[in-house]
C-alpha cells in the first residue's frame, strides 16, 4: 500500500516557462467583499454603498482590490506551494487591469519564472511566480509577480 499526500513542487520541479492553470476556480460574494472591507478597515464608498457605487463609472460596488489578490495568489497552493514553500519574500509588481465586481468567478493561472538557488541558504532556491487572475469571461483582472522561498527535492524523493 503506498500513502499519498498531497503537496506543491520543489525547486527542481518548477522549471522556468511551465505555466500551471489551477483550478477550482472562487466565485466572489457579497459576505466575502463585506467581511474583507470589515476585517481591514477599508470603509471605501466603492466597496461597500451600493447606491452610491452605482453613481460611479462602474456602475456597481468593487470587489477590494486585496481580497483579489489574495484569492488570485492562493489558488494555486495545492498545485505550487503546499509544504514546499518556506517564505514569500515579496512582490516585485502587482497591478489590476480591470475591475472585479460581486458575483464575478476568479481563475489563476502561475507561471513560473527565472529562479536560482539561494547563496545563504543550502538546500533552498529562489523562484518567481507570475500569478494571473483572470474573470469567468477571460479577462484579465490582476498580475501579481513574487519571489518565494522554496525547498530543494528531499534526498529521499530523488530518483536514482
Amino acid at each position: 500500500m503506498t500513502i499519498h499526500t498531497r503537496r506543491g513542487r520543489y525547486y527542481e520541479e518548477m522549471i522556468t516557462g511551465d505555466i500551471f492553470r489551477h483550478e477550482p476556480g472562487r466565485t466572489i460574494t457579497e459576505a466575502d467583499n463585506v467581511q474583507f472591507c470589515s476585517m481591514t478597515l477599508n470603509t471605501q464608498t466603492l466597496h461597500l454603498d451600493a447606491v452610491k457605487s452605482a453613481e460611479s463609472e462602474f456602475g456597481q460596488r468593487l470587489v477590494n482590490s486585496l481580497l483579489t489578490l489574495g484569492i488570485v495568489c492562493s489558488i494555486g497552493v495545492p498545485d505550487l506551494t503546499q509544504k514546499t514553500t518556506i517564505a514569500n519574500l515579496g512582490f516585485e509588481k502587482i497591478t489590476f487591469p480591470a475591475p472585479v465586481f460581486i458575483g464575478d468567478t476568479l481563475y489563476c493561472e502561475t507561471e513560473i519564472g527565472p529562479k536560482r538557488p539561494s547563496a545563504s541558504r543550502p538546500g533552498q532556491g529562489i523562484v518567481t511566480l507570475e500569478h494571473r487572475g483572470l474573470n469567468q469571461d477571460g479577462a484579465l483582472v490582476c498580475r501579481a509577480v513574487r519571489n518565494a522561498l522554496v525547498r530543494f527535492l528531499p534526498e529521499d524523493e530523488k530518483t536514482p
